[in-house]
């Protein structure tokens, strides 16, 4: 990976010390998000970036629970609907971690639902055939018969591998993601991504890092990682995904603890949230950088992408 500009040995320093969560930065997505954010993003940046509460935050998940112990009501908003999905729990895990409650009472139910819900080998699908009446994206397809997969499964059971959780369902999901990574000759950027969320919470670090080193191998060699934004044409488009849907560095490593920070060379990662910072909107969001298939549901998800890049920002070093 050194090589080839993985960069393992190189310091961090310089990308640690950049000041690229300024005040212009940070008050122009303030305006944005007061004026186009859902009330959960509005709490979300309160607490995170102001002085509100965690309990704030926490009424307004709530609010998205559905009769079950799932998470529906678009709290995911491309998927719709009052049916609780797996797909929409790392949103859910999101919030819990940034209000610190990543604690058994909320974490123990919402394993039962998903114990419920999933495959016997310990993979749980993305969407259930319960979504089916209901308004979802055409990328997003429902199965009668839907199977486990690891972009869904590593995206819930590495946060709750790093908080510590005990379940029946986590410890078969575990198995589930090891195999399936271990397994992994060929990948494209969402499954990636939530890999490195898995890696980034289990708690056997050093397979954690061999993989680590494996998966940055896999992104680079198939170009699913675009390394200068000047440069569109050097990364391989992934098959179904948008025009100019590219992920960068950030995308992977969104902080540097991330496993996923050892892929890149520092002057990559300048590039990469240099990048970031300039695409953000007059109107101070950030825009959606995969496809959007439905005017409203677009609309709702751009607050979480801007607060997912005010998070990424501070996490390399704020002004």
């Amino acid at each position: 990976m050194a090589g080839k500009g993985g960069g393992h040995d190189a310091p961090r320093s310089s990308v640690r010390r950049m000041g690229l969560l300024t005040e212009t930065v940070l008050e122009k997505a303030a305006r944005f998000l007061w004026t186009s954010g859902r009330v959960l993003e509005q709490r979300r940046f309160a607490h995170l970036f102001g002085s509100g509460t965690a309990s704030g935050v926490l009424a307004a998940l709530d609010a998205y629970a559905d009769e079950e112990g799932g998470y529906a009501f678009g709290l995911e908003p491309d998927i719709r609907g009052p049916l609780g999905q797996p797909i929409a729990v790392p949103a859910a895990l999101r919030v819990l971690e940034e209000a610190g409650r990543m604690v058994p009472e909320r974490l123990v139910p919402l394993c039962d639902w998903l114990a419920e819900r999933t495959d016997p080998d310990g993979g749980v699908p993305a969407v259930l055939p319960s979504l089916r009446p209901f308004p979802h994206p055409p990328f997003m397809p429902v199965a009668d018969d839907p199977r486990g997969d690891l972009l869904t499964t590593g995206q819930i059971a590495g946060p709750l591998l790093r908080h510590g959780t005990e379940h029946p369902w986590l410890r078969a999901a575990e198995r589930f993601c090891r195999a399936a990574i271990e397994a992994l000759e060929e990948t494209h950027p969402y499954e990636a991504g939530a890999v490195v969320a898995f890696l980034d919470g289990v708690r056997d670090r050093a397979w954690a890092a061999r993989q680590g080193v494996r998966l940055g191998s896999l992104v680079r060699e198939q170009r699913i990682v675009l390394l200068d934004p000047e440069k569109p044409g050097e990364a391989r488009p992934a098959p179904g995904y948008a025009p100019g849907e590219f992920h960068l560095p950030h995308d992977y490593a969104a902080s540097p603890g991330s496993v996923a920070r050892a892929w890149f060379t520092d002057a990559e990662m300048d590039r990469s949230l240099q990048h970031l910072v300039a695409v953000q909107e007059e109107d101070g969001g950030w825009p959606l950088p995969w496809a959007q298939w439905s005017p409203a549901t677009a609309f709702e998800a751009r607050p979480g992408v801007t607060l997912a890049a005010l998070l990424t920002l501070r996490a390399y070093g704020s002004a």
